[in-house]
Order: structure tokens, then sequence, then C-alpha cells
């Protein structure tokens, strides 16, 4: 707190004694001058009282201790400190995870503004960027074939899903975003014709408000299917994909916030209804287990598979962040072995989350999205599984570009679920587990969710979707490609010095 050019313990002293000094001062000068004085010396006599608890009473902080109101001053500095360097200080460019121009993308696409920007483009352009390889000939408009992938054709299903649009909402659950920002998204998905990803929060009551196609996922924990001992409830599930909102079913094994260990809400987030609908108690954390019961092994985990796809009836797909290769190629195996297959995969890289989890899973756990696409659809070749199954791709996929990205690399359907909070107005001020959000997106503080207005927000959704697939479109016709089946690592240049350079061979 100090430096030889500038004593903060010296000037918290003489600061200290400079409210006493006031209070007196102001106290007589109400007595002697005017009574309007006293006005101060209340306010001086409430801070000499907060400094004195500071400093003789409180043992829990030592800058307070040390250093009364000054100390007090530097940590609101340190809880401001991100928002300052958002607004004031920061770079355009420069901001984690999303940086200013993307998230300027996102809200202008949200609000239905034209994106264009002048006077080129404000990244480096450097060794570790992927580009797009445009075409000499584009495509004639006419001749782009309209995105469309069905998934469960391949085990020929009476229930199989089509996906018209190659963006889905991916899984936020009831729990880690409030009732308001679930209405909208729903509401929102279905105005653009895109599903929605329920998260692992249990029965989806305020998702299937919405009249949205859901994906219901499994969590480790089974929300919502569950029985006494934590394994799956055959009839729960049963009756929840009966409903026909539910067009699919997902089993998460891992997430890219935090592969390796399960879900996780913070007690402060748990209301009684979310209490009830996930049965679990009020004022505790909610820690879901690391992985199934039922999938200890690649050949429990297969079986497990199929017996969720005859239970539901519906498509089914399991989702996972990759962390040993060798443990995928294994699980393929044991799918060629006993000829089940999930009817998708969704890859899920370590760059992505939305929930909470410890920093170590954030910051050191799960490979990178684009290098993890390019093993597993290498080993899905190897195995000639590729074509038994479709492939989603999640990790910070929030515009055209990214969704080419992607694509070219193997995955047939692109998951976001940054990309639509920041359609809803997410200004990235990181208290999505403190239930402080200041928009109303990841709280359940009604005073908070009042600034969420669910109609508008909803149209905001739909404005995102149709603008990022107009973009996505153009790109398509610039490859000079017809439709998505095209796409190929070939379509992309990736600099030598790139992470995902040996992936492809470049």
């Amino acid at each position: 707190m100090s430096n030889a050019n500038f004593d903060l313990h010296v000037v918290a002293r003489m600061t200290n004694r400079l409210i006493v000094g006031l209070f007196g001062a102001f106290l007589l000068a109400g007595m002697y001058i005017h009574f309007s004085f006293h006005f101060l010396t209340v306010f001086f006599l409430m801070l000499s009282v907060m400094n004195v608890f500071y400093l003789r009473v409180q043992k829990k902080h030592a800058i307070l201790r040390n250093f009364g109101v000054l100390g007090q001053v530097r940590y609101m500095l340190e809880g401001v400190g991100p928002e300052l360097r958002q607004y004031l200080f920061s770079s355009d460019t420069e901001e984690r995870p999303f940086n200013r121009v993307e998230r300027s993308e996102v809200y202008r696409k949200a609000k239905g503004v034209d994106s264009a920007m002048s006077f080129g483009s404000a990244l480096n352009y450097d060794a570790t960027e992927i580009k797009i390889r445009h075409s000499m000939y584009p495509t004639a408009a006419e001749d782009l074939e309209p995105f469309r992938i069905t998934v469960g054709e391949e085990r020929g299903l009476a229930s199989a899903y089509t996906l018209t649009r190659p963006v889905m909402i991916s899984a936020m659950s009831y729990g880690s975003l409030g009732a308001p920002a679930i209405r909208a998204l729903g509401r929102g998905a279905r105005m653009a014709g895109i599903p929605m990803n329920t998260g692992e929060g249990g029965h989806p009551k305020h998702h299937l408000m919405t009249g949205a196609d859901l994906i219901f996922q499994m969590g480790t924990a089974k929300f919502g299917v569950r029985d006494e001992h934590g394994l799956l409830d055959d009839d729960k599930l049963r009756d929840l994909a009966a409903l026909p909102e539910v067009k699919m079913v997902e089993i998460k094994c891992s997430q890219g916030a935090k592969p390796g260990k399960g879900g996780l809400l913070p007690r402060e987030k748990i209301t009684r209804e979310i209490s009830e609908l996930r049965g679990v108690p009020m004022g505790q954390d909610v820690v879901s287990p690391p992985s199934h019961a039922e999938c200890a092994s690649p050949a429990s985990t297969v079986e497990f598979i199929q017996r969720v796809q005859e239970v539901s009836g519906v498509p089914v797909g399991i989702k996972f962040c990759v962390g040993d290769p060798e443990e995928v190629r294994v699980l393929l195996e044991e799918m060629n072995h006993q000829r089940i297959y999930p009817d998708y995969m969704s890859i899920d890289g370590g760059e992505g989350g939305t929930g909470a989890a410890p920093k170590p899973y954030l910051d050191g756990f799960g490979m990178p999205l684009l290098p993890a696409l390019c093993k597993v659809q290498r080993l899905l070749a190897e195995l000639g599984v590729r074509d038994k199954l479709k492939v989603f791709a999640a990790g910070k996929l929030i515009n055209a570009a990214k969704w080419v990205h992607g694509l070219a690399l193997g995955a047939d359907a692109i998951y976001t679920a940054r990309g639509f909070m920041l359609a809803l107005g997410c200004i990235q001020s990181l208290q999505c587990g403190n239930n402080t959000c200041p928009v109303g997106i990841t709280t359940h503080d009604p005073d908070l969710q009042h600034g969420l207005d669910i109609e508008d927000k909803a149209e905001r959704v739909k404005n995102y979707v149709e603008g990022v697939t107009h973009d996505f479109d153009e790109l398509m016709r610039s490859l000079g490609v017809r439709s998505t089946r095209e796409l190929s690592p070939a379509h992309l240049y990736v600099p030598p010095a790139s992470i995902l350079a040996p992936e492809i061979g470049a």
C-alpha cells in the first residue's frame, strides 16, 4: 500500500485524524454559526464510527484495520475494476472471453442493425488467426441449397428431427438462467425456427411455456428423470420424451467449462421452485456427479445410450469435451462392436462454458474445440462411423465465420450459448454465478429481472439468428460451394504457427 515516493500509511493516518477533526468543526459550526452545518456533522459522525469499526473492531481485513476508510476505497476500486477496464481502458480487441468487437457484432445483429464496418479489420492478421479461403467463382444465390440435416435418419426413426438452420441454442438450464431469460430465448427460438437445449435443470417447466422445440439434456444428476438413488427412472424419461415439444434427448457426459466435474449451481441461485424441480435442498450448492453412474466403462456407456434410445423413442445424442482422444477411439470401437450409435455427438470445446466452474477447470482442462473436432472427425472416418451419426460443435462460435470454421472441420451443425446470451443483452459483467447479473439474465432476483423484457429480447434472439444466418449464406456463396456438405479443411487458411495446423496437416 506504499512506496518510496508516496507513503499511503501516513496519508491514511492524516485522513483518519481529519475525519475526526471535521466532525468536531462542523459540530461547533452547527452550534454557533448555523444549524445547517449539522447535516455535515451527521455525515462525519457516521464516517468516524465506521472508521473506528474498521480500525479497532473488525479483524477480518488487514487493509481496513491498517488504513480505515481509505482502505475501503481500495476495495471499492477493486470491485469496479473490471467495469473500468471494460469501458475506459481496454482496447476493442483485448477483452476475454469476448472482446468489444465481437460483442458489438452480436448486439447489432440482435437489434437488426447493419454490422458493416469501415477502415479495415481490427484484428492482427497474424500467425494465429484462421481465415476462410474465398473462391474466384462465387456461387450464384439461386444455386445455394437451403441448409437441412435430419437427426435420427441413420436409424430410420419416425421421430427423426430436421434442422433447417445451422445453429441451435446450446444448453442453459433454468437455474443458471432466470425464468424471463429462458422464456425470451424459447420464444425467440420458436420464431427463428431453431431448437433449444434445456440444460440439465430438470423438468423444463419454463422452456415448455414458450412452444419452442426442445432438446432435453440429461446431466449426470439426471434432474427430472432420476429415481431415489440418483439413477435413471425409465418411466419419468418416457413421459418427458412423450411431450410434443421434446424433439431430442442429450446425454451430457462432460462440458467444456469443467470437463471431468459435474454441474454446479451455487446456493445463491436456488429458489424454492428450482429446489422442487430438481429435487434438491435449499441453502447449499448443487454439485452433480462427475459422470453417469450407469457409464462406468465404454461397454456400459454404449449400453446406456441404447437404453435411452429405446425408452425415449426420439433421437439421442451425447455431449462431451475431448480429453484423451484415445478414450474416444475406444468408445467408438465399442459402438462398432455393439452396433449401437448415438444419433449425434456434440463436441464441446474447453473454451466453452456459461455456467459456474472452479477456475482450475475453466483454465486448465479440455481440448480447444477446433483441434478436438479434427481429432473426432478423423477417428469417425478411420473407424467407419462417420455415416452413423451427426456431429455438433460448441465453443465460442458466435458469428458466421466461426460457423464456417466448425462446419469445415467436420461439424454438421453449430451450438452456441453465449452468442444468445449476448443477443439477450449480456454485457459480460462476469456475475453469472453470483445471482447479481445486472441485465437480469443469470439471476433470480426479481428486481434485476425487471429490466429484461421478454417480448423485446425474444425479437432480438430471432434477429440474431436471421442476421448471422444471412451472413453465413453470403460466406457460403463467397466460398464457391452450394451446401455445407461440400465444406472441408481445404476451405480454411490455417497458419503454420496455429495449434490447429498439425491436426489438418497444414
